[in-house]
């Protein structure tokens, strides 16, 4: 059997790499395990590069995957949103700290938009600094073709991938300032918290109560959270906000009456709120109540 203490040093890289693929914490840890498995069963096969050889069984694991669930994606009810990530996916701080852009929501659902092979060679090249010959033989691709699908796949997210960042601290105070605002029901003071073009998404998978299609606008924006924090005033609904970074960014576990709700992630593009992911479906929520009860 091959060495699982070399498997368990390259865990957060096949776990980094599945996620981003698949948009799933528990898609994520099935591929880990499944490439685990294969792993153990490689017993007395010469081998010239653990990392490479268990880069290429989980990328292959996640390829398949997701040409076999091309169906149930096509076939989603309301807005696909990932998984919320509350801890890193790499132990190491500063390798965590280079990878939180491709964390992001956006990033995310700009990624889901490319073929499961784009995909692939995407994220190996651009956000795991793999070489194309090594890209290539992962998945088994030649080089020149590797190459054209990183070029298109670049062209195509690069026009509609947010530019901004904004200053921990000052999201921090952004994020305050808007939750005063919509308790308050303060429509003017929303609306000078949101870009004109904020959008919200929220993922209700079919399950529960969500939004069918982003709602575009800070008007509308504005007047969404008005009329829900009225609801959960009607409902005599305990609600308790509990701040946290979620997919590399500022956001919020909103619990009623004690149990997990939703989460909230929050997107900022010059010093206001661009856009507002709200994931409620159940199912992508169980890993947080998990990790909280822990």
């Amino acid at each position: 059997m091959n060495d699982v203490a070399t498997f368990e040093q390259h865990r957060p890289l096949l776990f980094s790499i599945a996620y981003r693929m698949l948009g799933g914490v528990a898609e994520a840890e099935d591929m880990v395990q499944e490439t685990f498995l294969r792993w153990c069963r490689g017993a007395g096969e010469e081998i010239k590069s653990a990392k490479s050889l268990l880069t290429t069984i989980i990328t292959r694991l996640c390829i398949d995957h997701l040409k076999s669930a091309r169906h149930q994606r096509e076939h989603y009810v309301g807005v696909w949103l990932p998984e919320p990530l509350l801890k890193s996916d790499d132990d190491d701080p500063a390798r965590a700290a280079e990878l939180a852009d491709s964390l992001t929501n956006a990033f995310m659902l700009l990624v889901e938009t490319l073929s499961p092979v784009e995909r692939a060679v995407f994220l190996l090249r651009e956000v795991f600094d793999y070489d194309f010959s090594e890209v290539s033989r992962i998945v088994g691709k030649s080089e020149a073709n590797c190459r054209q699908m990183a070029v298109r796949a670049r062209e195509h997210l690069a026009a509609r991938r947010p530019r901004f960042q904004t200053d921990p601290d000052h999201a921090a105070q952004l994020l305050s300032r808007f939750l005063q605002a919509r308790n308050q029901g303060d429509t003017s003071a929303l609306l000078n918290l949101l870009t004109e073009d904020a959008t919200v998404y929220s993922d209700g998978g079919g399950v529960v109560t969500a939004a069918r299609s982003p709602l575009r606008g800070a008007g509308r924006v504005a007047r969404f959270f008005i009329n829900i924090n009225r609801l959960y005033q009607r409902m005599h609904a305990e609600l308790q906000l509990r701040p946290a970074t979620i997919n590399a960014e500022p956001g919020l576990l909103v619990f009623r009456n004690g149990e997990l709700e939703q989460s909230m992630t929050f997107e900022f593009a010059d010093d206001r709120i661009h856009a507002i992911y709200i994931v409620r479906n159940p199912d992508k929520l169980k890993h947080l109540r998990k990790e909280i009860e822990l």
